[in-house]
């Protein structure tokens, strides 16, 4: 089974951390942010598909062309146009399912097998009780466990179901075409075009994370 990381994004939320580094190579301790993503791939995974961009030079010498046993190929997102666009790029390389993970989100091991272990599906991370406010992804969900619809404008509340942003698709997903991520946007959405396959009847189950960190600011490289 494959894996895509999308890791092209210029991390400039990050400041000057990203000046001179890309984002995925900024560490926690002594590992980047995406060798701790490697690590925690399922065993299933022995390929890995890296998206990249800003600063991909330093990526591709960090890695190269095997990293714990599996093999790396590299896809170049020259223009950053959304997730959807990343991933769209991979086409020529994918075959059957495969998993898709964010270049800078941390997640535990054990989510992501189980993510794996349906046909389709996407994570989603319950938000705490502490969380109340702003706008967030929530993924609906229907009664048997399947994604309704991601509104990625809601209002946060307690017990929210967030878009942890991991996602197992299939190569029926290039069948859709690419959807903006808002009407505002000049970016095209991952959930957006897979929105599309729900609303085909395809069903998409929800995985619910135990545990998921987003790095948005450079405060979240410090717990």
């Amino acid at each position: 089974m494959q894996a895509v990381i999308l890791a092209a994004g210029l991390g400039t939320r990050m400041k000057d951390l990203t000046a001179s580094t890309p984002k995925p190579l900024l560490k926690i301790g002594e590992k980047t942010l995406l060798e701790y993503k490697l690590e925690n791939l399922p065993g299933e995974i022995n390929e890995v598909i890296l998206v990249v961009g800003y600063l991909g030079d330093q990526i591709k010498a960090t890695f190269g062309e095997r990293h714990l046993g599996k093999k790396i190929t590299y896809v170049e997102q020259k223009e950053l146009k959304g997730t959807g666009h990343a991933l769209s790029l991979c086409k020529p390389f994918l075959r059957g399912r495969f998993l898709i993970l964010m270049g800078d989100d941390l997640y535990a091991k054990e989510d992501l097998q189980k993510l794996i272990s349906y046909p389709l599906s996407v994570l989603g991370c319950e938000l705490p009780e502490d969380i109340l406010g702003g706008k967030r992804a929530e993924i609906k969900v229907d009664r048997e466990g399947n994604m309704i619809a991601i509104d990625e404008r809601a209002e946060a509340k307690r017990g929210m179901l967030e878009n942890a942003a991991a996602y197992v698709l299939d190569e029926s997903y290039f069948d859709y075409p690419l959807q903006l991520a808002d009407p505002t946007s000049r970016e095209f959405g991952l959930p957006q075009t897979m929105a599309q396959m729900v609303e085909d009847g395809k069903a998409v189950r929800v995985v619910r994370a135990t545990w998921w960190k987003k790095i948005a600011c450079p405060e979240d490289l410090r717990f």
